[in-house]
């Protein structure tokens, strides 16, 4: 198909989190302004200098027949949860194929992972080195590869138009959003499951976050430790889980009469070219992502009455990001509801991209902005509407949003979507 510039719309979603193991209950749990966060109660943590995460509300494990759960790593088993709320949601009940909704060659997986099977690896070196290489799993490398959540999507649902896996850090689910959108814009495929998965709370990753004091340490008050925008803030909180769309072409869901909860729009990508774990402090990088998406797209800055924010919980990270929007979007920055909702996910690094894009989906269909919690001092830098402790109510008519994701490595990534 030579079709391009072809519209895209979002038609399903679906998550696994630390607040629910679904969408329906992680929306939920994001409008009321609750924590995901929990303290880690293995043996291993009592020596951590971080001893909490937040880590997924449903164990992901008892949700597959125990053979199928062994060949695949954490990370595959939340993308393959989400994945199929988000297909069940977008209204198909078969594997492409198998009935006339759509073809395996009209189907894409586009799943990013910031670091894959990282707890396989280490898992089975311990198992190396105590009991020799007779016992190493000979799933090991189909579990640690960071393409194997988006090819278990694609060999679930058949999807044979493509299966790719962005790896750019904390950036790496929005940038695999905007790579689907393109499959589809192009004309390589008609639907696309798009998202993010991380599974990494392990004590080696902790350990080495921790001692770059990327982490916050706030053991005595965890539920209050990841708090964006707040002049206390230290550090992010290690999250895990995975969110996944359902993106398809305008066309393909008029056809099958698919229910649409928003267009994307598009993307915009840049690169800070500064520091391989801070950010460029003024927010170049981040503007030059925000103007080149407004160049590629008919988005007008006052469209933009939302924002779910990559607001991390650190220090410069925070308050670069707001700079951005100011160098970018000048005063109309002033009529956005800026949610940040790692406040109460934690930071699911390359699953991040993914499960924002679906709360940024959901704000706008319900036309609801989550609260940012755990705000208790207002940095003075953060002159930007921050929507604090209880939701918002979004506008009516033709609205817009914006997902930002930025990862280690200078990598930005920024979204938009919009109301039909």
């Amino acid at each position: 198909m030579n079709a391009t510039n072809r519209t895209v719309v979002v038609t399903g979603v679906g998550a696994t989190t630390p607040l629910g193991g679904d969408s329906a209950s992680t929306w939920e749990g994001l409008l009321a302004g609750r924590s995901g966060v929990k303290p880690l109660t293995t043996e291993w943590a009592a020596d951590m200098p971080v001893r909490f995460a937040a880590t997924a509300a449903v164990d992901p494990a008892g949700q597959f027949p125990r053979p199928q759960a062994r060949k695949l790593d954490r990370t595959a088993q939340f993308a393959l949860l989400a994945a199929r709320e988000a297909w069940s949601d977008a209204g198909f009940t078969a594997r492409a194929g198998e009935d006339d909704s759509v073809r395996p060659e009209r189907v894409g997986s586009v799943i990013a992972s910031g670091i894959g099977g990282v707890t396989t690896l280490l898992d089975q070196y311990d198992i190396l080195k105590a009991s020799g290489a007779r016992r190493v799993s000979p799933h090991t490398v189909p579990m640690l590869m960071p393409n194997s959540p988006s090819a278990n999507v694609s060999l679930e649902f058949g999807a044979r138009a493509g299966s790719h896996t962005p790896v750019s850090a904390c950036a790496s689910g929005a940038e695999a959003v905007g790579y689907a959108a393109e499959m589809i814009r192009t004309g390589r495929a008609d639907v696309v499951l798009a998202g993010g998965t991380e599974a990494c709370v392990h004590p080696l990753p902790i350990a080495a976050f921790a001692n770059m004091m990327a982490l916050s340490k706030n053991n005595d008050d965890i539920e209050r430790a990841s708090r964006p925008y707040d002049s206390g803030r230290n550090g992010f909180v290690l999250g895990e889980g995975a969110g996944v769309v359902i993106l398809e072409s305008a066309e393909h869901a008029a056809r099958r009469g698919a229910r649409v909860y928003c267009e994307l729009l598009g993307q915009g990508l840049s690169a800070d070219a500064h520091h391989i774990a801070q950010p460029e402090p003024h927010g170049e990088g981040i503007a030059a992502a925000i103007q080149n998406l407004l160049d590629a797209t008919d988005l007008k800055p006052e469209q933009v009455v939302h924002l779910n924010a990559h607001a991390t919980s650190t220090p410069q990270g925070d308050i670069a990001e707001i700079k951005s929007l100011r160098r970018v979007l000048g005063d109309d920055v002033d009529h956005i509801a800026i949610s940040a909702t790692k406040s109460m996910t934690g930071h699911l690094l390359g699953g991040a991209g993914g499960i924002e894009t679906v709360a940024t989906v959901l704000a706008l269909h319900h036309r609801k902005a989550p609260p940012t919690i755990n705000i208790e001092e207002l940095d003075p830098q953060v002159d930007a509407d921050i929507v604090r402790d209880t939701p918002r109510d979004l506008p009516s008519g033709t609205i817009a949003a914006i997902n930002n994701s930025f990862g280690f490595g200078g990598h930005n990534v920024t979204l938009a979507l919009r109301t039909l």
